[in-house]
């Protein structure tokens, strides 16, 4: 029985381990701050941890550990009701070589803008367009229809395109 069980642990270590990097990135552009992205993915792992036997199961452990990601997003997303979230520059990733100052503005605008959107809106651009999710993946990941996942998306989309400067900035090339 104690093999089993460091087994598991080590299999959850090294899931963790691989997937920190993108688990973070999404929950960033969910909250829109690094140190509450940082304890949305640990409150995530957390839960899966705890399931980490069905987790390990499932045909999609991924699919599965974002779906608690969202879950747990929406979960204090509800209770505080309604945030404004104050996006910063800076984000998860390395600033690649070569980046300029107006890319580092971009990228600011662009996640004030994401912060803006209602959450559903929110969570349906960044998996849809960000993680390049099929309507399908996000559709399970959010625990909604298809439909509700194209009418989000779509909407969310719009209100990005109604910002003057996010539009400017999609005509030139776009955020790197």
């Amino acid at each position: 029985m104690g093999g089993r069980e460091q087994t598991r642990e080590e299999e959850f270590h090294g899931f963790v381990t691989s997937r920190w990097p993108g688990l973070l990135r999404t929950a960033y552009l969910l909250t829109g701050d690094r140190h509450a992205a940082e304890d949305l993915v640990q409150s995530a792992l957390e839960h899966a941890y705890v399931a980490w036997r069905k987790v390990s199961a499932a045909d999609d452990p991924d699919a599965y550990v974002r779906r608690i990601l969202i879950n747990v997003h929406a979960r204090r997303h509800r209770r505080r009701l309604r945030e404004f979230l104050v996006a910063r520059a800076e984000t998860p990733e390395q600033v690649a070589d070569g980046d300029t100052m107006a890319q580092a503005e971009d990228r600011s605008m662009l996640l004030r803008a994401l912060a803006g959107l209602p959450a559903r809106q929110r969570e349906a651009v960044v998996l849809r367009y960000w993680e390049d999710l099929t309507e399908t993946q996000a559709a399970a990941a959010m625990g909604c229809s298809v439909g509700t996942v194209k009418s989000n998306a779509a909407k969310g989309i719009a209100k990005l395109r109604a910002i003057p400067g996010l539009v400017e900035t999609a005509a030139n090339g776009g955020v790197k």
